[in-house]
C-alpha cells in the first residue's frame, strides 16, 4: 500500500520528545488559520472529530487527519512531515522547543494512486 503521509528521522525525534510529556499524540493538518496550512501535533483527544475530518494515515504511532474540504485539494498529493526551526503560532505542541511541524508535499507517481491506501472519517475514532 501507498501511504499518504509519511514522516522524517527529524520529525520523528521531536515525536518522542513531546510523547514523553503528553503521551499519546495526533496530527491534524491546519487549514489557513493560525500558522497558515500546517500540522498540528495535540495530545490524543484534545481535538474532536467528527465526519468533516479525513484520516490519511499513521505516522510514528500517531493519527494524521485532514478536514474532508482540504483533502479535496490534497487527495493527489502525498505529505510528508518534517521538523524546521523557528516558532510558529498555532497551538501545536512543538512550539515552546522553538520548533514547527511542516509539510512537504509532492503529486502522487500514477504507479501509486492504484495502491494508495485508504482513507477513513474522524467519526470512525469517536470513542
Amino acid at each position: 500500500m501507498t501511504n499518504r503521509v509519511d514522516i522524517t528521522e527529524e520529525a520523528i525525534s521531536i515525536i518522542d520528545k513531546l510523547k514523553e510529556r503528553y503521551g499519546d499524540l495526533m496530527f491534524h493538518q491546519s487549514g489557513g488559520c493560525c500558522d497558515g496550512s500546517s500540522p498540528m501535533c495535540l495530545e490524543k483527544g484534545d481535538l474532536l472529530l467528527n465526519e468533516n475530518d479525513v484520516w490519511l494515515g499513521t505516522v510514528h504511532g500517531c493519527e494524521f487527519f485532514m478536514s474532508k474540504d482540504q483533502f479535496e485539494y490534497w487527495k493527489h498529493t502525498h505529505l510528508t512531515v518534517d521538523v524546521t526551526k523557528g516558532r510558529g503560532s498555532s497551538f501545536s505542541l512543538e512550539i515552546p522547543l522553538g520548533l514547527r511541524f511542516i509539510i512537504k508535499s509532492r503529486l502522487f507517481r500514477e504507479d501509486e494512486v492504484s495502491n494508495l491506501r485508504e482513507i477513513k472519517f474522524g467519526e470512525d475514532f469517536i470513542a
